[in-house]
């Protein structure tokens, strides 16, 4: 499946891509590291830590800490910059600029890093800059900031982002009464397939599946049309501003 390529690497992989290196995944920490030599033609390839693919930096253990270091860097000169334009542009010019200059390196490539540990980095300097767009002081309600501005909280345009991936590969996804025969509670739900490893429930299919079962009914109802679930799904997600997932599943 496209965009699930991360959930289906085996404990060690290595690839080798259109570059002079190579890269071999372990994301278990009881796994041992294999020593493997891949060769091209007569030349020996080395092994790297983290490969660009997609302009995604991927690591050897699937955390996005390399990916997420690279945003961060970008993110704080997109800070310096609106900061410095702050005193001469109107709110909506600052506004637009966030999305140019902020919202396109975030929300790129967002359904695989977004749950990671590390994206708690980048949601500091989104609260950085949404601050100095407001001109607001350190205690202000950032929760009241991201809805005065219609901007999502880094975890809820994971989610948005996420759930549109669901409704436009619903091919993918079967029901559970497609599973199951007999009448069971919440049959238009999706079907969680089961799932041992800590890496694949945090992947894109399995994850997706989960959240879009945690959405409101009304919104659910709307899965065949997906401009009006989309347009729901926005407006539910400004209002409550998630900050994390743990909050969504609990709302």
């Amino acid at each position: 499946m496209s965009g699930e390529f991360l959930g289906i690497f085996s404990k060690i992989y290595s690839i080798s891509m259109f570059v002079p290196c190579n890269i071999q995944f372990n994301y278990d920490r009881y796994d041992h590291e294999i020593n493997m030599q891949i060769s091209f033609g007569n030349k020996k390839i080395a092994t790297a830590q983290s490969l660009k693919f997609l302009e995604l930096t991927i690591d050897t253990s699937l955390t996005w800490k390399y990916h997420i270091g690279e945003l961060t860097s970008r993110l704080k000169k997109a800070c310096r910059a609106i900061r410095s334009i702050k005193p001469f542009m109107s709110l909506d010019v600052l506004r637009s600029t966030y999305f140019l200059c902020v919202h396109s390196i975030i929300s790129y490539g967002i359904i695989f890093w977004g749950n990671s540990s590390h994206s708690e980095e980048i949601f500091k300097i989104q609260k950085r800059i949404i601050r100095i767009i407001m001109n607001s002081s350190k205690n202000a309600s950032f929760w009241q900031l991201f809805k005065e501005l219609n901007i999502l909280p880094i975890q809820s345009q994971y989610v948005f982002s996420i759930l549109l991936f669901v409704t436009k590969n619903k091919d993918q996804f079967i029901s559970n009464s497609q599973v199951h025969k007999i009448s069971i509670r919440q049959t238009s739900d999706l079907y969680v397939p089961t799932a041992n490893l800590t890496i694949y429930q945090k992947g894109v299919y399995y994850l997706g599946i989960k959240i879009y079962n945690h959405l409101p009914t009304a919104i659910k109802d709307l899965y065949g049309d997906e401009s009006k679930f989309k347009l729901a799904l926005k407006r539910y997600l400004l209002h409550n501003s998630f900050y994390n997932l743990e909050e969504y599943f609990n709302t």
